[in-house]
């Protein structure tokens, strides 16, 4: 695979992808989402995969839509940003539903579909330096990226609602303290910190990580009785791999579990 717009290599069960358009602020174009879409099929697809990382190059994180390639495409703007739009939301599918578990680092400004990235996340590490913002309506537009799914999840509807209304800019102690992030590291202590946590979890049990991530998805809409249900055949079919078997012989034995990921 080549890729232009992103980094991405793996190793030792741990991806890393990284938007690499710093002089366009990591703004997302077709092309851009295109090979994050790749990246995350991969992610998704690749059983020896097990954590993924996702961090960005330069001084922002990313600065959401590239409101140049929308004046660009003129007249042709809304079927544009449909394919751009459908193309994010496929690999947003991906890396929420995978099993490896997906860490964002923030450095610098979320933006738009910047901050919709951090919404998606399983965890998310912030640089002080960080600031959030959903900045869709400041252009006339509204949301995207699944900002209006996971964000009012991880700080309620009133705070969603202002969020996307006035545009308020969140520093990194702020995101911290409305659930937004997990933790808050100095600067140059980011990547460190992520990706220590990123390896941390590459290395536990992944099939029993995407599960519970989708029990999450799809528990947001449920029904407590077809919730319960749905818990019930999934914690029954972790017993069905070596993972599971492990997890519950470890315990018994008092020693830490070695899991494989499957």
């Amino acid at each position: 695979m080549t890729f232009h717009n992103i980094q991405f290599e793996t190793n030792d069960g741990l991806a890393r992808v990284t938007l690499d358009r710093p002089d366009a602020a990591n703004a997302l174009n077709l092309d851009l989402v295109r090979e994050l879409l790749e990246a995350a099929t991969v992610c998704s697809e690749d059983g020896s995969i097990r954590a993924v990382l996702l961090s960005s190059t330069g001084k922002m994180f990313c600065a959401g839509g590239d409101l140049r390639s929308f004046a660009d495409a003129g007249d042709q703007v809304a079927a544009h940003l449909t394919e751009l739009a459908d193309t994010l939301h496929a690999a947003i599918s991906k890396l929420a539903r995978m099993n490896a578990p997906l860490v964002v680092a923030v450095n610098g400004a979320a933006a738009g579909a910047g901050m919709s990235l951090v919404c998606m996340s399983d965890l998310a590490i912030a640089a002080e330096s960080a600031s959030f913002t959903m900045a869709y309506t400041a252009a006339g537009l509204t949301p995207d990226g699944s900002s209006t799914y996971y964000l009012p999840r991880a700080i309620g509807t009133r705070r969603a609602r202002e969020l996307i209304l006035t545009n308020r800019r969140l520093s990194s102690a702020e995101a911290l303290d409305w659930g937004l992030v997990q933790s808050v590291v100095a600067d140059d202590e980011l990547v460190a910190e992520a990706e220590k946590i990123a390896v941390r979890l590459s290395q536990g049990p992944t099939l029993a990580f995407g599960a519970a991530k989708r029990l999450l998805i799809d528990g947001a809409t449920a029904e407590l009785e077809s919730q319960m249900d749905a818990e019930t055949r999934s914690i029954a079919d972790m017993t069905r791999n070596a993972d599971g078997r492990e997890g519950i012989a470890a315990f018994l034995e008092k020693r830490r579990p070695e899991f494989e990921g499957r």
